[in-house]
């Protein structure tokens, strides 16, 4: 089996933010959550759907790192975000056209036993109820990330296998919704983020590290939280511990909000 296995969305971003041009950026969790990993040392696989649109733009030497084998491309359309951010890079309005990415849950159960750990980004239009529960059939190793226009839905229908994962990502907020619906002491580890505070890590409801956040110009905020995900899971699969772990995550994305994205035409 391949190594880290990563279920979501690869996209079109559109980005706007007051005072400066649109951009339209390649995004997607899967995406940025395997590269912060392959980055990081990990061999990372994204499972994704696309359409043809965004054959060419797969080839950048950007992602040379990544294993692609799992990219499925379809005759639909591409999947499309247009994100729009305040002044202070927090997410105000969005829109989505999942096209492709339509047919990720099928696909994403057939990729799935390829990899010895599989992140899954419980975001529309995946259902990761199968998904999950294949994976805890077959015992194996996951763990599971939530976006906050979903993360009440994902978390409630998900509720009963989340323990299972090794690590739930969240928010602050998420976090909220997470502790309303599963018991705290039932999940092995938990990380939070908080904007510009420090990042927390619960084991077992107990809180067992922080990790402040260094104030920088940010440049491009999307991805960030996933390139945390991706360089986390990196880090702990190589045999860090999880405080060094978030240490490192940490730092790379802060590094990430520091660059721009990696653009596409229009």
């Amino acid at each position: 089996m391949a190594g880290l296995g990563v279920i979501g969305n690869i996209s079109r971003d559109l980005t706007e933010y007051p005072g400066r041009p649109r951009r339209h950026l390649l995004g997607g969790a899967a995406l940025y959550v395997a590269l912060a990993a392959a980055r990081a040392g990990m061999r990372a696989a994204p499972i994704s759907v696309i359409g043809a649109d965004l054959a060419a733009a797969m080839r950048t030497p950007l992602l040379e790192p990544l294993d692609l084998s799992g990219v499925a491309v379809t005759a639909k359309p591409s999947c499309r975000f247009s994100l729009r951010y305040s002044r202070e890079h927090v997410l105000i309005d969005f829109a989505e056209e999942y096209g492709a990415a339509e047919d990720l849950t099928r696909h994403a159960l057939v990729e799935a036993p390829r990899h010895e750990f599989v992140h899954v980004c419980c975001r529309r239009p995946l259902d990761p109820v199968p998904v999950l529960t294949a994976l805890v059939d077959r015992r194996q190793r996951f763990s599971v990330d939530f976006v906050a226009a979903s993360a009440a839905d994902m978390i409630a229908a998900t509720a009963a296998l989340l323990p299972r994962a090794d690590v739930v990502f969240t928010d602050a907020k998420e976090y909220d919704v997470l502790l309303r619906t599963v018991g705290a002491s039932d999940l092995p580890a938990v990380t939070v983020t908080d904007g510009p505070g420090p990042v927390t890590l619960y084991e077992y409801g107990v809180l067992v590290a922080r990790a402040p956040v260094r104030r920088v110009e940010a440049v491009e905020v999307t991805g960030a939280g996933d390139t945390f995900s991706g360089t986390f899971l990196a880090s702990v699969l190589d045999g860090q511990s999880r405080r060094r772990a978030l240490r490192r995550a940490v730092k790379a994305a802060t590094a990430r909000v520091t660059v721009a994205g990696i653009v596409l035409g229009g």
